[in-house]
């Protein structure tokens, strides 16, 4: 199997993006640069970054690089801050540090407090905005604040607000202090000799609207002077939606405000193509090798590839590869993988939109297959899995088709009729007679007609799995939109999905409902992402309320943990359906009695 994150190695023939990626961050004419890696989810971007990374760790020891995930600071009060002291975190780990650069990090560190005093401010319920990022802070005065706080907290907190406020707004002077902190900053990399600072910023398109635009804003703070790269990964839409979604665009203008922000704030951009149908095979034969040679071995035939991709990537085929390969075992091992490879990539590359990411799990899932089948003392075909396992992906409903044909004595004679071509008009797969996709998949080595195919059902039977599937593949192109996005585990994808609720009547709506659902109940445990959309869903319109009631009534006390309460909650007072759920979390409550503690607002 393989590890479904970033990698450091290139099967993708990334090479060229990497090159003008580092080219770009070592060019110290272009400093301080703001570098966009775009790509769709799965596309590559992390791994990209990751590699770019440790080719300029390897030709310079005096670079400093650091990863900043914006995702895993989501929940943070203030993204802003929490990047900017990462920075400094990371120039602190330096060794030798002079005195002069101790201070000048020290003062540092001390302007990011008063950063975070502006964030609190907000927090207090003053309008504080920074125009511009950190470039000049509007005029508010403590009055203005203490008006609209004033029946919130005590009169002994109103006078340390006063007092916090006053001090650092008037007497301290901050907008002096956020120039003099990128002044200080680049005296700082200077000191401490740091060649150049890269920040690379991960997994910014699957955070809040609010947390991608302060991580963006603290970037200006250091595009001023200095040599400094910004490398962000992220699907670009996802980011020009999260600047719509604060900034509306200008009536009677055709400016989309988002898309003129973002080319606004990134100058170079660098953009990851989706993996052709040649990218793909090489991909899959790539990580199949991983599996199969050892480590020696596979290195030496990775090697081989990139020689062979050198000479003329556009002239590179696989068959060159196995002829330069040296050990017959390798070599026999090699063949088989690219075999397979090839049986995958055609239908792949379309089937999954040339997704990397989407190709390995696939993968991954094909492989812990064969292994289930191990364990039962049987052994699968994995050329007859993996074709069958294309239709699990792409044609979900044919799938469902062909198993229960299996139980029959149609199968032979109705598969037959697309494999062979024949001239006759097929009964229970009539519906498929016409489909390309299907006759090209039909045409794929292995033929499965007189194959016995019991097996490979069983251990690919995944009956909620199949229900989830079914339902969706009924389901008009909006609808099939919005449960896309119910069930992708991003925040911003669901508030879009809630928006477009009005798009479709009760009944695909009360579908969807139940996809979501068991979508769910098809994980070993509750997804918390996927239960939050669950019932954001649920609570869309009031034709929803009861249906979602009757489904969580099937859900046992263990099922449910202490993160999933604040949903519950906020559920049953959307939808004023406080003395039913009230029964309902009583009942949890007896069988889990951990659950007492966050169940007090249902009352």
């Amino acid at each position: 199997m393989w590890k479904d994150s970033e990698t450091e190695l290139d099967f993708l023939d990334y090479d060229y993006l990497l090159n003008i990626l580092k080219d770009t961050i070592t060019a110290d004419s272009l400093l301080p640069a703001s570098i966009g890696v775009y790509g769709d989810w799965g596309s590559g971007k992390s791994s990209l970054m990751y590699m770019c990374k440790k080719r300029l760790e390897q030709e310079d020891n005096k670079i400093k690089c650091l990863v900043f995930n914006g995702w895993l600071f989501e929940s943070y009060d203030d993204a802003k801050s929490a990047i900017l002291g990462s920075i400094l975190d990371e120039i602190a780990k330096q060794k030798r540090m002079s005195t002069k650069a101790k201070n000048i990090l020290d003062g540092l560190y001390g302007s990011i407090d008063k950063f975070k005093l502006i964030k609190n401010g907000i927090k207090f319920g003053t309008d504080i905005l920074l125009t511009g990022g950190f470039g000049t802070l509007v005029d508010v005065t403590v009055n203005t604040v203490l008006k609209q706080v004033s029946d919130k907290v005590d009169e002994a907190d109103l006078l340390e607000i006063k007092n916090a406020i006053s001090d650092e707004l008037n007497n301290k002077e901050l907008r002096d202090d956020i120039r003099k902190f990128q002044q200080e900053f680049a005296q700082l990399l200077k000191e401490t000799k740091i060649s150049r600072l890269v920040v690379f910023i991960d997994e910014l398109d699957r955070c809040s609207p609010n947390t991608i635009l302060d991580t963006l804003e603290a970037m200006k703070l250091f595009m001023f002077n200095g040599k400094v790269a910004f490398v962000i990964g992220a699907d670009e839409r996802h980011i020009s939606y999260a600047v719509n979604s604060k900034y509306k665009e200008i009536e009677g203008s055709s400016i989309s405000i988002g898309k003129e922000y973002l080319e606004k704030l990134i100058q170079y951009p660098i953009r990851i193509p989706k993996l052709n149908e040649e990218e793909v095979e090489i991909y899959i034969a790539c990580l199949l090798l991983q599996e199969e040679l050892l480590q020696n071995t596979f290195n030496e035939v990775i090697e081989i590839i990139r020689k062979e991709r050198l000479k003329d990537f556009t002239q590179f085929s696989l068959k060159n590869v196995i002829d330069e390969i040296s050990n017959e075992d390798a070599k026999e091992i090699a063949t088989e993988s690219m075999i397979i490879a090839r049986q995958l990539s055609s239908v792949l590359s379309r089937g999954l939109s040339g997704n990397p990411r989407q190709c390995k799990r696939f993968l991954n899932s094909l492989d812990m297959r064969l292994k289930m089948a191990q364990y039962k003392n049987k052994t699968l075909d994995r050329k007859i899995l993996a074709k069958i396992m294309m239709l699990e992906y792409i044609k979900p409903s044919l799938f469902k088709a062909l198993a229960e044909l299996s139980a029959t004595g149609k199968f032979t004679q109705e598969l037959s009729i697309f494999e062979e071509c024949k001239d006759i008009e097929p009964d229970a797969l009539k519906i498929w007679k016409d489909d390309v996709w299907v006759q090209n998949w039909s045409k794929i080595e292995p033929k499965l007609a007189n194959e016995d195919l019991t097996l490979y059902f069983y251990f690919t039977r995944t009956s909620l799995d199949e229900k989830v599937n079914y339902i969706s593949s009924k389901l008009s192109p909006a609808a099939q939109e919005i449960f896309d996005k119910l069930v992708s585990k991003s925040s911003l994808q669901l508030k879009d999905a809630i928006k477009k609720a009005n798009t479709i009547g009760d009944s695909e709506a009360a579908k969807l409902l139940e996809a979501v659902f068991n979508s769910i109940m098809s994980d070993t445990s509750i997804d918390k992402d996927k239960f939050d959309a669950f019932l954001c869903w649920g609570g869309s319109r009031e034709s929803l309320y009861s249906e979602t009631l009757s489904y969580l009534k099937a859900l046992k006390g263990l099922q449910i943990s202490m993160s999933l309460a604040p949903f519950l909650v906020a559920f049953a007072k959307k939808t004023n359906k406080i003395s039913e759920m009230k029964e309902m979390t009583d009942r949890w409550i007896t069988e889990n009695s951990r659950l007492k503690a966050v169940f007090t607002e249902i009352k």
